[in-house]
């Protein structure tokens, strides 16, 4: 698998166009996290504003991915606070079921239900957790599904589908709850590299009509071109997080260094 990022390269993006708003989205404050005795995330501090596209990496372990599922609660966090957009992550199932409707979630792997068409797939959520009529949610389904560009395959099951078709049908089935942020782990990761660029392609659009955005992933390019900050961590801590053209030309930390070059290549 290709994780230099050099698929993303020649992404041309208006930044100028992608305001950010002064309103914070998420608010952690000295947010930690234990597996058993593992400490896998440590003091995580990070305030995500809205309209921000904010770009995750680091090797394997740092507790990237773990960090985001923490925000809407598929990992629970033991010390420290998360507030996403003005509700305080607890254990309260209310306050955990109106935060998910708020934070769309795409995964490495699709998470697709097998036996369900790709319109099925979309519209499930909404007729089930929001209770939107089933004529409104067929809508708003082939309304994203035309928005990542294949409303054709409404009919088919996901195993008809390329794997590149499936992530593109799952950010739709995330997109159909109008959420007012998307996390992203890792979503072109296990894509062959022909695929990658579709769902990048997705993104880019999202990201370019203002979505609230967290993306964990090895795509250098596209965080160069889309990101408003990219953040390094490493052995559960942020490291290290700038401004793309900052970071990539001068990063601080040693740390930060050794992985550019083992991940760019130079």
């Amino acid at each position: 698998m290709d994780t230099t990022g050099t698929v993303a390269d020649d992404i041309q993006v208006d930044r100028k166009q992608m305001k950010v708003s002064d309103e914070v989205a998420i608010e952690i404050k000295d947010m930690n996290k234990w597996f058993g005795t593992f400490h896998v995330l440590r003091d995580i501090n990070l305030t995500v504003y809205r309209g921000e596209r904010i770009v995750i990496c680091g090797p394997s372990g740092s507790g990237k991915s773990t960090l985001i599922r923490c925000i809407n609660a598929l990992e629970e966090h033991q010390k420290g606070t998360i507030e996403v957009d003005g509700t305080r992550l607890s254990s309260d199932l209310k306050q955990i079921d109106k935060i998910r409707s708020e934070v769309g979630m795409c995964f490495q792997h699709f998470n697709l239900f097998p036996h369900l068409t790709i319109l099925e797939n979309c519209t499930l959520a909404p007729i089930w957790v929001r209770k939107t009529p089933k004529k409104e949610a067929d809508e708003t389904a082939m309304h994203f599904l035309r928005k990542v560009k294949i409303p054709e395959q409404a009919d088919k099951y996901p195993g008809q589908l390329s794997g590149g078709q499936q992530q593109r049908v799952a950010i739709a089935r995330s997109l159909c709850m109008k959420p007012k942020i998307m996390l992203f782990d890792e979503p072109t990761s296990a894509l062959d590299p022909e695929m990658i660029k579709e769902v990048l392609d997705t993104m880019i659009e999202l990201a370019e009509e203002g979505m609230t955005m967290i993306c964990v992933t090895h795509e250098m390019g596209f965080a160069r071109q889309v990101a408003n900050r990219v953040i390094f961590m490493a052995d559960g801590q942020i490291v290290e997080q700038n401004e793309p053209e900052a970071f990539f030309k001068h990063p601080k930390s040693e740390r930060t260094q050794q992985f550019l070059s083992q991940i760019l290549g130079h």
